[in-house]
């Protein structure tokens, strides 16, 4: 449990909150050499997250799993070893190269689910309202005219 929270806060300290004052440093002075060097940083930490996630789930209780984590988001940051630089170089360049034209097909076929998705929803979402509208009045209606609609 106390390794969980210190990794949690070293993640969120060293690896989002020290890169992020970085990156707004690196836009403020418009340095592209830095501008470049956080991007790859942010890439590389984006998938760490989405591994870390899964990984959280799965194999926290491999001994000291919480310990390489800090290190290795540490070996990420890192001047003298350039990690987030060396994985996106090595690996994830590459790879997002070679995958570059399917990854954009997918998220165009995604948005365009994803819109025809919102609108049936809406159209039901309205059609579910415009029918609890009709029920309520019509019970309301007949709970309220019921006495005077009774035979004599």
């Amino acid at each position: 449990m106390v390794s969980w929270m210190i990794s949690r806060a070293v993640v969120l300290v060293f690896g989002m909150l020290y890169p992020a004052y970085y990156s707004y440093k690196a836009v403020k002075t418009k340095n592209v050499k830095e501008y470049v060097r956080w991007m790859m940083y942010w890439i590389v930490f984006a998938l760490y997250t989405v591994i870390e996630t899964v990984a959280d789930q799965t194999v926290a209780w491999f001994p000291l799993y919480y310990e390489l984590k800090i290190a290795f988001v540490i070996w990420l940051l890192s001047p003298y070893t350039k990690g987030a630089s060396l994985i996106y170089r090595k690996f994830l360049h590459p790879l997002l190269s070679a995958k570059e034209r399917e990854i954009d097909d997918y998220i165009v076929q995604a948005k365009e689910r994803g819109y025809e998705t919102m609108v049936n929803f809406g159209r039901q979402g309205l059609n579910l309202a415009a029918t609890a509208a009709v029920t309520a009045a019509v019970k309301d209606f007949w709970l309220t005219s019921a006495p005077i609609l009774q035979p004599i």
